[in-house]
């Protein structure tokens, strides 16, 4: 196991020496250099990753205070502990508001010097571990960037994962905000296809008469304004995938050609004779029901049959309310180092309130939310004065605050709530099918073997006696 590094800045000789003889002692056995002033050290600490620097404060021509600024501005990570002859708390105090981790007074004795070194080492240790076990979370409830440990997300990452190397179309149907995009670029990312370019275009943001020049190209000279070629937006994602954002927008006439690409796989530019082949994987995303929209005559039936043959189902936020804790401790993560801050994460008063509101922009709100709470808050903790008004009066709505059945309002434990939920599932099913536990297992989404293990840890028969309570 390699030594610490330990870097040692003070104008006096005999100070140097004394604190180099204690730390490369048995009992210390660090690594030591010495610098005689800031400047000196400053250079060295530039070019040597040190664990530790020991700083004194009262130097000539620039003081402990100069040296600490320029190693903060110059983004080196060294414990740095600063020492002074004076004993003078505002000094401390000063020193660790401009980032040192501790302060040492002189003379420097050897117990004094190696208890503060270990105290810094340890409070480096647990920031460590504190920051491994972050990414660890990160890691195992993340999917290419969704982030969820809900069942229904984990059964759609499953799905991502079976379908991402086909070519086949898929659908993303969900609520505005859902994350459908972040669905089609992990199919992209975890394809054989990621190397080849990824696509998006939303078919409502632009205007009718743009939008076949934008997706098929057009030669020069096919319109007023068509003063050079231009490629489409398909020949742009040939050899990767296009992503098709708001596709029950796309206007009637459109919607035939694009018919057309997705069974010849070729395309026609705006003003050309001549076809084109090409190779794109079609990822499609509404917030529409299109099978209305298709009864409404405003969506072709042959294209919504031929665009649905792989549909994911995006629940809302409100659906999944187990993944807001972590949604917003990754977004947390995300502004701290975007905006600059130190937020450590959310009060319970505060999270309460994320956990009782709908969620009508859904993951989108909540990360807006958490960004302009961030730039508000007081304190490193997120308060419920920091939310806007529609949350901090969540619990006052009467839709927002309504009793679900046979949960206890009071309690928000969603693992103690989650069983009592799962218990009145177990128990309708039986009732539905008349005890017939096979069928019961069908309709509850499990396998007969769980719903018998779980029939018996909840202590419910084959369900002759909850049958009579569920007519009644």
């Amino acid at each position: 196991m390699s030594k610490a590094r330990v870097l040692i800045v003070d104008d006096e000789y005999d100070v140097r020496e004394t604190l180099a003889g204690l730390l490369q002692s048995k009992r210390g056995g660090y690594e030591v250099t010495t610098a005689k002033n800031a400047e000196e050290g400053l250079s060295l600490a530039e070019k040597i990753p040190f664990d530790h620097i020991l700083c004194d404060i009262y130097m000539k021509p620039s003081d402990g205070f100069y040296f600490l600024k320029r190693v903060k501005q110059a983004g080196i990570e060294a414990n740095i502990i600063m020492m002074s002859g004076k004993a003078d708390s505002d000094m401390a105090l000063e020193a660790l508001e401009f980032g040192a981790k501790d302060y040492i007074h002189k003379p420097i004795v050897a117990g004094q010097l190696f208890f503060v070194l270990k105290r810094v080492e340890e409070a480096a240790r647990l920031r460590q571990e504190n920051e491994q076990l972050r990414t660890q979370v990160q890691e195992k409830f993340s999917f290419h960037n969704i982030v969820a440990k809900s069942e229904r997300m984990k059964r759609i990452f499953g799905v991502i994962e079976k379908v991402a190397d086909y070519k086949t179309t898929v659908l993303v149907t969900g609520e505005s905000g859902t994350g459908k995009e972040l669905v089609a670029k992990a199919l992209h990312f975890n394809s054989a296809r990621r190397k080849g370019p990824f696509v998006a275009l939303n078919c409502g943001g632009i205007p009718e008469t743009l939008l076949e020049s934008e997706l098929f190209g057009h030669v020069k000279g096919a319109f007023t304004d068509a003063i050079r070629a231009k490629k489409g937006l398909f020949e742009e994602a040939n050899g990767g995938t296009l992503f098709l954002d708001e596709l029950g927008d796309l206007p009637l006439s459109l919607q035939v050609k694009l018919l057309r690409v997705l069974q010849e796989e070729e395309i026609r530019p705006v003003g050309d004779t001549r076809n084109i082949k090409i190779d794109v994987r079609i990822v499609a995303a509404t917030a529409k029901n299109l099978a209305e929209e298709v009864k409404k005559g405003t969506f072709r039936d042959d294209l919504y049959y031929r665009i649905n043959v792989l549909p994911i189902v995006l629940p809302p936020l409100r659906e999944r309310r187990e993944d807001i804790p972590i949604l917003a401790e990754h977004f947390i993560k995300k502004y701290n180092s975007r905006l600059g801050v130190t937020v450590d994460g959310i009060s319970q008063e505060a999270l309460r309130l994320f956990l009782v509101y709908k969620w009508p922009g859904n993951v989108r709100e909540l990360e807006n939310v958490i960004e302009r709470s961030m730039v508000l808050a007081e304190t490193n903790m997120i308060q419920p004065a920091d939310l806007p008004s529609q949350l901090r009066n969540a619990e006052q709505s009467s839709e927002a605050s309504a009793p679900v059945p046979g949960l206890d309002p009071t309690v928000l434990s969603i693992k103690q709530n989650s069983k009592i939920l799962e218990q009145a599932l177990i128990k309708r099913a039986l009732a539905k099918t008349r005890g017939n536990k096979t069928r019961a297992a069908q309709l509850l989404e499990i396998s007969l073997p769980a719903l018998l293990y779980k029939m018996k840890g909840y202590g419910i028969s084959n369900g002759n006696n909850h049958l009579q309570e569920q007519a009644a």
